[in-house]
């Protein structure tokens, strides 16, 4: 027997066929805010805002949000009950005058002079005439439409889907409405007592009254729940309207299908709402200034819709203490911008978890979040790949990519790519071909080249790496401080990945010398300190190198001004602009130093200060050191590829 399918769109959330969140992407965006300063926490939350390439972020979400809210605005007013009230009044006055004037009774004269002296407004017109014994049957009909449209308009108000099923309505079902609501009344009054048989009034009052409650409440919060935002956007209309149009509405009211009793209930059951769940907005108000009508339900609806809006922008906003994604009505943000907005949302979601179960994200002994050792790989493994590319595309070489051929086994592997000069681990390779034949049938080819995997090896010669940066405030002003960072994590990557053998040290100097993990390199703040303590930073960089007598020595340094500061005997720091003479010559003493050990100093030169050119000239030639000046997005192809030259001279 053969099987039938049925395919629909998909209802169930995230589309399973999407393709997973692009999480590098994520958090390459999360690392440079946070090499730029920020800290983990507020990168996460920015990232969460602005979104990445393919989702939009949380600031989008709402820009659409308020655009939406305002077409509603712009495009509707209030009046239209009021309007279509004194259309049928109208109507019904003209048919009215029409048969008077076709009777020559005094009566008819009588009812001309009533007529005449109706009240200047609608309501108050309506009010008169509902004792008025009506001569022609088109005016009675068009004014008894009139209290139709009250009544249904009012109760669509405050029960949704009332208007449609009240569209015909006679004696009897007045009726059967006035005693819902004074069933309604007495329940919610039994509520607010705490009476211990409400489940069962409950129970007994939707057995009675279900009709009237389409949406089907289960329990009796749920129904005021429902009620209550009814009522409140109820009351926000009123708010919303002029004083004129607020009392001719209340008056007419008031011949709601005929009866005001209606209304009276009606009155009576939105203070029992009010008082029940007192955090609804009952005092909001919004303006409407287009020129398309709407009536009291119609209108409600709106203010409903807005009051919706109004706490999805908050949700989305994320501004409340204990904020979460978690907190955002996926079905509400359907409704209010289709299934891609609910899509975004969630996907926004799934990166913050996947950044958090990942292990992207740490949190520090302090409570404060940081990030991990994992995403700092991950960070320096992109800083890499782009060094690399501007390698190749500047030179064309396939140096970086290798592990050194002819070095010493290091105990791991990975798969094979083009160029690996690297030998086959034979096990590895085997065990690859026979797990995927077995998952892919006998007819798989014996060997296929994604079996392969190359056994990684390390230089055999090692290096002791000091990177020292410039951490004075014009890096940061001068927008190098960014460039700086990712050129410290791909040369960090390089060494921890294929160099493991060297020993890199990272040092900072701005008016003091310091040194650094990778970690707190990149989430270093930049702050106004003046001074650049180069003779600081060469100390620290001799002091890594002798504790590494047997590794070849390199230094490199990135800076972008003269120094200026230097140390003293007693450790104090010394600041002077324009600088002090002491301070280059302490300075080129150091560089004496580490000539001396057989380093091998590169400075790499950024901007084009004529004080820094000529002391760099200076160095150089005292230091047998090389000086290069890349662009600041050149950096990291400059420095990474200065440490491979050192490492091929060798």
């Amino acid at each position: 027997m053969s099987r039938r399918f049925r395919y629909d769109a998909w209802h169930g959330g995230t589309d399973p066929l999407e393709p997973p969140v692009d999480l590098r992407a994520a958090l390459d965006q999360l690392g440079r805010d946070v090499m730029e300063g920020a800290s983990p926490r507020s990168a996460l939350e920015e990232l969460l805002r602005t979104g990445t390439r393919d989702v939009a972020g949380l600031d989008e979400l709402s820009r659409r949000l308020w655009q939406r809210r305002s077409e509603l605005q712009r495009r509707h007013r209030l009046d239209g009950t009021i309007s279509e009230v004194r259309r049928l009044l109208e109507r019904a006055l003209e048919q009215e005058r029409l048969a008077l004037a076709a009777d020559t009774s005094e009566d008819a004269r009588f009812r001309e002079l009533q007529l005449g002296a109706l009240p200047p407004d609608v309501a108050g017109q309506v009010n008169e005439l509902a004792t008025y014994d009506w001569r022609s049957p088109e005016a009675r009909e068009a004014f008894e439409e009139i209290q139709q449209v009250l009544g249904s308009e009012v109760l669509e108000q405050r029960f949704q889907g009332m208007k449609q099923a009240m569209q015909q309505v006679g004696p009897e079902d007045v009726e059967r409405v006035r005693e819902m609501l004074d069933d309604l009344s007495a329940l919610l009054a039994a509520h607010a007592r705490g009476d211990a048989d409400v489940p069962e009034k409950f129970d007994q009052f939707m057995a009675r009254h279900g009709e009237f409650f389409p949406e089907d409440p289960r329990t009796v919060d749920e129904l005021i729940d429902a009620l209550a935002a009814r009522s409140a956007a109820a009351q926000r209309l009123l708010n919303s309207m002029s004083a004129q149009q607020r009392d001719e509405l209340l008056a007419l009211s008031q011949q709601a299908f005929g009866d005001p009793r209606i209304a009276q209930a009606l009155q009576r059951l939105d203070q029992q709402l009010e008082q029940l769940r007192p955090g609804e907005d009952w005092a909001g108000r919004a303006r409407f200034r287009g020129d398309q009508p709407m009536g009291l339900a119609e209108a409600t609806a709106a203010m409903a819709e807005l009051g919706e809006m109004d706490r999805l922008a908050e949700q989305l906003g994320q501004s409340y203490p204990g904020a979460s994604l978690a907190d955002i009505d996926l079905e509400a943000l359907e409704r209010q911008l289709g299934p891609q907005a609910v899509v975004d949302a969630q996907r926004l979601s799934e990166i913050e978890r996947q950044l958090r179960r990942q292990g992207m994200l740490q949190r520090a002994p302090d409570g404060s979040l940081r990030l991990s050792p994992r995403a700092m790989r991950r960070l320096g493994e992109t800083a890499l790949r782009s060094v690399i590319s501007q390698l190749r595309s500047r030179r064309g070489e396939r140096d970086t990519d290798r592990a050194g051929a002819a070095g010493e086994l290091t105990g791991t592997t990975r798969p094979w790519s083009y160029g690996d000069s690297e030998p086959w681990d034979a096990s590895r390779t085997v065990r690859n071909a026979m797990l995927r034949r077995a998952a892919g049938g006998a007819d798989s080819p014996l060997l296929d080249i994604s079996d392969l995997e190359v056994a990684e090896t390390e230089q055999r010669s090692r290096a002791a790496v000091v990177l020292c940066v410039d951490t004075s405030w014009s890096m940061v002003q001068d927008g190098r401080w960014v460039p700086m960072k990712r050129t410290a994590l791909a040369l960090h990557h390089l060494v921890a990945t294929r160099f493991r053998s060297d020993a890199l040290q990272l040092v900072t100097f701005g008016r003091y010398a310091s040194t650094v993990d990778i970690g707190g390199l990149a989430a270093l703040e930049g702050v106004w300190e003046q001074g650049t303590n180069l003779h600081h930073a060469l100390l620290l960089a001799g002091r890594h190198l002798r504790r590494h007598p047997d590794a070849k020595p390199v230094v490199l340094v990135v800076t972008d001004g003269e120094p200026t500061a230097h140390l003293e005997p007693d450790g104090e720091a010394v600041f002077q602009y324009p600088p002090d003479p002491r301070t280059p010559a302490v300075t080129l003493s150091e560089v004496d130093a580490l000539a001396r050990l057989g380093t091998t100093l590169s400075v790499f030169m950024l901007g084009e200060d004529p004080r820094l050119e000529a002391f760099v000239d200076l160095l150089a030639r005292r230091g047998g050191g090389r000086v290069l000046a890349p662009s600041a997005d050149g950096l990291g192809a400059a420095v990474v590829g200065d440490y491979l030259r050192t490492k091929r001279r060798r």
